[in-house]
This record gives C-alpha cells, structure tokens and sequence, in this order.
C-alpha cells in the first residue's frame, strides 16, 4: 500500500469517527442536565473536525465516507452517569483513530490536523471523566 493510500485510508478512519461521535452526542445531549450544553459544544466542534477531515480527502482525490444512518452504541444510555461514560468512550476512541492518522498522514497539513485530534479527544475524554494515560491515542495499542 502506498504511502498517499495509507493516508486516505487512515483519514477515512478518523472521518467515521467523527461521524460516529456526531450521532453519539445526540445521544449524550439528550441525558444531560442543563439542555445538555456540553453535548452541543461537542457536537459542534465535532462537526467542524468531519469538515476539516472531508475537506483533506477531497483534496487528496478521494471521495470522503458518509455517515452511517445509526450507530451501535457500546452500551445503553439511561442517565447522565451513562452519558458521560459514552462521551468519554467516544473521545477516547477518536483518539486512537486520530493517532493512526497522525503515523499515516501524507501531508504536513493532515498530520497537523491529526495531532490536533488526539489532543482535542485526549482532553475531552478527560473532560467526560476519563482516567488520564500516558500516551493518548496508543494507551493500550502499544506494545
């Protein structure tokens, strides 16, 4: 596989994931006190990283994946606790997908916006209550 491939298919990895914490703090949103304003702050910025990302894939010739119309959750939603857990999860996940990315971007320009998301998602999932780990994004993946 060639370096510009890896890229794409890494970007393209990090673009689901942007799709799926799109639809999963639609979710959280709707479990939190306050009209869940977090959620939304998350969900915009989220919004802003899937258009940044598509923005790349479409500039490296490649037509970037859609969304899906629903997404598995890891596990049922009830609560606030729930919520949290989800977010934290979700953030957590991202992280190690922007970590592919940062290793397979092709561009000095994707590889920044990629090391941007493992620290935007490393400190939101601690935001949401995550445990902090030493390296965001390879906790676990290494070794």
């Amino acid at each position: 596989m060639s370096t510009v491939d890896a890229s794409v298919e890494a970007a393209q990895a990090a673009l689901a994931g942007e799709h799926a914490c799109v639809y999963g703090y639609g979710v959280v949103g709707a479990h939190l006190p306050d009209d869940g304003v977090p959620a939304r702050r998350a969900l915009a910025a989220h919004r802003d990283r899937r258009e940044a990302l598509a923005a790349q894939l479409r500039a490296a010739g490649a037509e970037p994946v859609a969304a899906e119309p629903g997404y598995a959750l890891p596990e049922p939603v009830s609560d606030e606790s729930g919520a949290r857990r989800l977010a934290a999860t979700m953030e957590q996940r991202l992280a190690g997908l922007y970590a592919d990315l940062v290793a397979a971007a092709a561009t000095p320009e994707l590889r920044e916006l990629a090391a941007r998301g493992v620290v935007t998602a490393a400190v939101d999932a601690l935001t949401w209550g995550a445990a902090p780990v030493a390296f965001p994004g390879l906790d676990g993946r290494v070794g």
